[in-house]
Parts: structure tokens; sequence; C-alpha cells
């Protein structure tokens, strides 16, 4: 028997009828069929078998805190003012009285200016004495997404700290989670999965009532599948183990990701929302990513990290005590963090759910600059709630004026870095934030948490009391 005849055998055997390159068996036109039967089985997670590839991963054995399932992680783009909002200084002939200080369990808040917080501050540590890396906002806002410097080594192929939490929490999707791992909800600019595969990058949404368009097709199931089924049977071949590489790989990825959430009753319940709920978000984008992410929580359908990026404005070089400005900004991220909280907690969620919110620097301090503004600076603060956080914990405390540390107030007696926010993410979900990744495309090794001499980078521990 010639080998082309024990080919043709083979292939009759298993159902294999076309054996030329572009039509050969492989895994896509084999699982398409029982993708679509089940319903909302794990396109996600069936794919991954697929390709079955391994990094060898080291760490030092760190012990982890381990007390948070889920991360939201509210970006506050442009940065706010740290001493106009959650380390509150009052200047006389500058602070406006609307800001109504009072101090609540020890923290000097502005009530006026974040009354429902103010009701939570029970709720939520502060860290007082971080400070950032960088100035410009691209640079720090990237810096914020990788916990590392954009321009070193390995910053150009670091991946979001997002996409990191999906390449850790891969083995624990079951089946039927059709959800992404990574979401990311008005962020369109959001760093991506950096060198890992499209598989762990963040899922790009903006939230609307009408949940997730294109989840299904004008002619109906029937129709979609026998068409996919006709594109696989075509170019499955090449977007599979594809002889052209990962890019293709990723194509088939994004396919498949997207036939499991069609067709879902699960994915529009989770992605849309009523007028009213809005409403109690405080019918604002920023509200509504928040109202999204506690939805798509609730659905257990797989998402362990929510990234919400805050564009409402927080670059405030001028006019900052204008109502359109920071009291109008202000109120937007009152109405859309305490309904979360109030969200989690109705749901059960909060204690295993992070919350975390941060800028990419803070603000100038003192008397208002010529134009009635605040600058860049350094100093700045970082917010946690959830996920085992202890509350009202205030880490650090700032001199008088706010525009340095005066207590470092945690183990490292140092600065607290993005970096050192990156790690305590990690620790709170359960990663070793000493690992060490065998798998970038430089061979240098990549570090979760970049470790630079004369800086070792920790996690805040001080946060869980």
């Amino acid at each position: 028997m010639t080998e082309q005849e024990k080919f043709n055998c083979y292939c009759k055997k298993y159902g294999y009828n076309h054996k030329t390159f572009f039509n050969r068996p492989h895994w896509t036109r084999r699982r398409f069929f029982q993708l679509a039967g089940a319903g909302i089985t794990g396109s996600f997670l069936a794919a991954k078998y697929a390709k079955a590839q391994t990094a060898v991963v080291t760490n030092s054995g760190e012990t982890t805190k381990n007390t948070a399932k889920n991360v939201i992680f509210i970006l506050l783009a442009g940065a706010p003012s740290h001493t106009d909002t959650f380390d509150l200084k009052v200047l006389s002939g500058t602070t406006p009285t609307s800001f109504n200080p009072e101090t609540i369990n020890g923290i000097l808040f502005p009530t006026g200016l974040m009354p429902n917080l103010a009701n939570n501050v029970q709720d939520f540590a502060l860290i007082r004495s971080m400070q950032s890396h960088a100035l410009v906002h691209s640079l720090g806002q990237t810096w914020t997404q990788i916990g590392r410097n954009p321009a070193a080594a390995l910053g150009n192929i670091a991946p979001n700290i997002g996409s990191i939490v999906a390449i850790e929490k891969d083995s624990q999707r079951q089946p039927g989670q059709v959800f992404p791992t990574f979401l990311a909800l008005n962020s369109p600019g959001g760093v991506g999965s950096g060198y890992l595969s499209a598989e762990y990058a963040p899922f790009k949404v903006t939230p609307a009532t009408t949940g997730i368009t294109y989840t299904t097709n004008p002619d109906g199931q029937t129709r979609f599948n026998t068409r996919f089924n006709l594109l696989n049977s075509l170019d499955g071949s090449l977007r599979t183990n594809s002889p052209y590489g990962q890019p293709m790989d990723d194509y088939n990825e994004f396919y498949l990701a997207a036939q499991g959430m069609m067709y879902n009753p699960v994915v529009n319940t989770a992605f849309g929302y009523s007028t009213a709920d809005s409403t109690r978000y405080g019918s604002s984008n920023t509200g509504n990513a928040c109202l999204v992410a506690s939805q798509v929580l609730k659905a257990n359908q797989g998402t362990r990290f929510i990234q919400i990026t805050s564009n409402d404005g927080w670059d405030m070089h001028q006019n900052i005590y204008a109502a359109n400005e920071l009291p109008a900004k202000a109120k937007i991220l009152d109405s859309a963090v305490s309904a979360l909280i109030g969200d989690l907690k109705t749901n059960g969620l909060f204690n295993s759910t992070m919350i975390v919110m941060v800028g990419e620097f803070g603000r100038t301090v003192g008397p208002l600059t010529a134009a009635a503004g605040r600058d860049h600076l350094t100093q700045q603060f970082a917010f946690f709630a959830g996920g085992g956080i202890k509350g009202g914990t205030v880490v650090g405390q700032t001199n008088a004026s706010g525009g340095d540390t005066a207590v470092y107030g945690w183990s490292q007696s140092r600065y607290v870095y993005p970096e050192d926010i990156e790690a305590t993410i990690y620790t709170a979900m359960g990663i070793d934030w000493t690992s060490v990744r065998h798998d970038d495309p430089l061979g240098r090794g990549f570090d979760y948490v970049p470790q630079t001499d004369p800086v070792q980078y920790y996690p805040v521990n001080e946060l869980w009391g």
C-alpha cells in the first residue's frame, strides 16, 4: 500500500474526506458543532485545550493573601487632585466651603463633594504615601496598567496586569463560562496582552442599554451555523496551529470566543441595563461601566479582571473648582463607586472582589495656579475596597500641604509605587508576584513585577490591617 493510500484509509477511518493541506483535519472543524449545540459551552476554554502550550514559570514561593476572586481596576485618566479628594487638605481662602470637610473614623473627607462615599468610609482603604515615576499622561497611564516602565527593555511587550491575571486564572475557567477573563470597559486605548496570546487580551466594550451588539445574525442561528462551518472547512486549518504563526491562531481565538457569546441569553442580561439602574449609578459613562462590571461578576461567566477607564476629565489645569470641573467629576465618581460597592454587597461579592482606583499621578498643592487650576505632581493616592481589604485603613501620611509624603506607613519605609500596587493586586488574587515567565520573545524572562536594584517591589500588606 502506498503512503497516499495509507493516508486515504486514515482519513476515511476518522471521517476526514479532504486531503489537501488547506482542507486537512483540524480542531476548529471537529469542535464547531459541539460548541454550537452546547449553547453556552466555553469556547474560550475549548480553544485553549487545543493549543496546550505551557510556559516555564519560576518564583520564590511567596505566600500570597489570596483573599480576592475578582478585581475591578478603575483608572482615573487625567489624574485627579489628591488634596481635593482622598487626601483632603483644607486651605483657608482656597478650599470651597461646599466641600463640607468632616472627620469620619479619623479620616478627613470632603462630604459635600462625595456624600455617598462619605457613607462608605468604613469600606475602603487609602494609600497616601504613593508616588508616580512620570508626569506625562500617556507614559503614566501605561505605567499604571502594566506596572513597569513602558520605556524599559520589556516595556513595549509588557502585558496589562489584567492579562497576567487572565493567564494565571485560565485553568480555573469552568465549562459553560463564555465571558472573557479580562474585560475592559470604556477603555478603547487600554493596554492589551503584550507578547502574550490574544486570548488573554482585554475584551473592550463600551456599555449600552442594548448590551453587546451583533450577538445574533439577521438570517437566523441555523443559517449562521451553516456559514460558520463552511468558513472553517475552507480556512480553519490556517487558523489552528497555523503555519503563519501566532497572529492567525489569535484570529481563531477571536472567532471561537465570539461564537460562544452569540445566541446566549446571559450575555445581554449582564452587559445591558435599565434606565433605572443607570440612574442609580449616576447616569454617566463611568457609572454605566461600574453597573455592567457588577452585573458581569454576578453572572459568574468567567470574568475575573475588569478595567474601567474614567475618562471624565480629571486633567484640571484651569478652573478646577468651576461647577463643571471637579464638583461635576467627583459627583460622577461618587455615584458610580458607591453604587458599585452597594451592589457588590447585595450580591455577596464585595468580600471576594477588590476594587482598585488610581490615577497616573497627582496634582500640585496649596493655592491654585494663575489659571485657577492644579498642575502635575508625583505625589498621589490609591483607593482600595473589598477583596479582604480592611476598610477605614489609611497607609501613609503626607505633609501639611500634601506635596510630599511625611510618613510612609508600611513595611518598606519608602514611597509606594505603581509596581507595588501591581504586586498588591497579584497577592490579593493568590498570584505569586515574584513569578517569572520564561517565554518572552527577548529571552530575558518576564517578571510579573519587575525587580530593579536598588528598589525591590512588594505588596502593601498593611491594607489588610
